[in-house]
């Protein structure tokens, strides 16, 4: 697979970044259930457009990252929030979520933010080695703050200076 090209995403993409998150939904990642139909729209006016950093490989949408200001308090302007990367099956592996990760890293700079912030669950051993190899490091735990598919899971919060 070609070196992947990011950008922002565009309204027009939601159709395929709909689906492309509904294919990669998976307990591994996710703390709400599955989605069913009727689905709810891709972007609202909670998900912005803008949010995201759109992965594209051979034409297609191989991944997204939602970058975000974790809240709307002015006390936290210089801190953006990583609050979701998905990969599709078939680019795992491609170093695609490591792209998104640091385009994201470059666009929250870019943004004017000092720190980058997320949130992974601590069974996700993939992503978080991949976090830590991009300079993350863990700043908290939540102890078995989700049950998901009958197992307690971690919340882990991890961060870095920019």
């Amino acid at each position: 697979m070609p070196e992947p090209f990011i950008r922002v995403a565009l309204p027009a993409d939601e159709a395929e970044l709909a689906l492309l998150d509904r294919a990669a939904w998976s307990p591994l990642h996710a703390v709400l259930p599955a989605p069913q139909p009727p689905y709810q729209p891709f972007f609202d006016e909670r998900h912005l457009p803008q949010d995201y950093l759109v992965a594209e490989a051979e034409g297609r949408v191989v991944g997204y990252l939602r970058l975000v200001h974790p809240s709307a308090l002015p006390s936290q302007a210089h801190i953006r929030q990583i609050q979701g990367l998905v990969v599709s099956d078939a680019a795992r592996g491609k170093g695609i979520g490591r792209a998104l990760l640091r385009a994201a890293i470059e666009e929250a700079r870019r943004r004017g933010a000092r720190r980058i912030t997320l949130r992974v669950l601590g069974h996700n051993a993939p992503a978080r080695r991949l976090y830590e190899a991009e300079g993350f490091a863990v700043e908290g735990v939540l102890p078995e703050e989700f049950l998901i598919e009958g197992k307690y899971v971690d919340d882990v919060v991890m961060g870095r200076s920019l």
